[in-house]
């Protein structure tokens, strides 16, 4: 049995930013869906990213989406560096390395305000900047699955009990949300089981009780990265004005996220 108990967390509780707009004001059809849906089976390592040392999951969790969307995008998945993630997690928490009192954490919503603004910067000078997100309904596992079919991941944030800390699989539902604390990880696959997220360096299978007890936040995330990689945009989703509006958010012409 795996003993997590060491490994940092590092995302500050929050439902949902209401500024967010959610994915159904963009749907123009039903999105689609299948019993499982596997968009991690073309990388064959993840990198730790320094979350078992700093609480920078929500940063770490945004360089796991960018290494699974160019493994099937490039020749060679842009993989982030520890130095790249601590560097994003300092420029949206604050946090100052070697000085723990400011290891914080972050807001999910924060980290995805940074990556659409001033970008990730990636191995081979980016920055890689995200087009936008929206909101979903992080417990209906009907809204979960077809956001993970149509755009390959969910950003995710969760209330993870202290059962976690020692499970194979996150399965067990008893203990309170939030005991052990709040994570941030990308669902980048399921099966008729549960979610399959990345979370320190590894895949981590969970049932759909343990989700739906346990996730606060979820959101469909959006880049040309996707676009190159299913050659169409996202069949029964307004791209163009999704677009339009992070667009307008980016150049500071309404009040929404990111």
């Amino acid at each position: 049995m795996t003993d997590h108990a060491m490994m940092k967390l590092g995302r500050v509780r929050s439902a949902p930013d209401p500024r967010l707009p959610p994915l159904r004001a963009y749907l123009t059809a039903t999105l689609a869906s299948a019993p499982s849906a596997d968009w991690y089976s073309r990388v064959s390592s993840w990198p730790m990213l320094a979350n078992d040392q700093v609480g920078d999951c929500t940063c770490a969790a945004v360089g796991h989406v960018i290494q699974q969307w160019t493994a099937y995008t490039d020749a060679t998945p842009v993989v982030m560096n520890d130095a790249e993630v601590l560097a994003a997690y300092s420029a949206v928490s604050g946090y100052v390395a070697g000085d723990p009192a400011t290891d914080r954490g972050a807001l999910c919503a924060d980290v995805l305000r940074f990556w659409a603004t001033a970008g990730m910067t990636t191995p081979d000078g980016g920055p890689d900047t995200l087009t936008g997100a929206a909101a979903i309904a992080a417990r209906d596992a009907s809204e979960v699955r077809s956001t993970i079919a149509t755009f390959g991941n969910v950003y995710a944030g969760v209330a993870l009990p202290l059962s976690a800390q020692t499970e194979d699989v996150w399965a067990a539902t008893s203990d309170a949300p939030g005991s052990w604390g709040g994570h941030c990880v990308p669902l980048v696959g399921y099966t008729p089981t549960g979610p399959i997220c990345v979370t320190w360096g590894a895949l981590k299978q969970m049932t759909w009780e343990w989700w739906a007890t346990y996730a606060e936040e979820a959101y469909a995330l959006l880049s040309p990265d996707w676009l190159r990689a299913t050659g169409t945009d996202p069949a029964g989703v307004d791209w163009a004005r999704l677009d339009a509006d992070m667009r307008a958010v980016r150049a500071g012409q309404c009040d929404m996220l990111p």
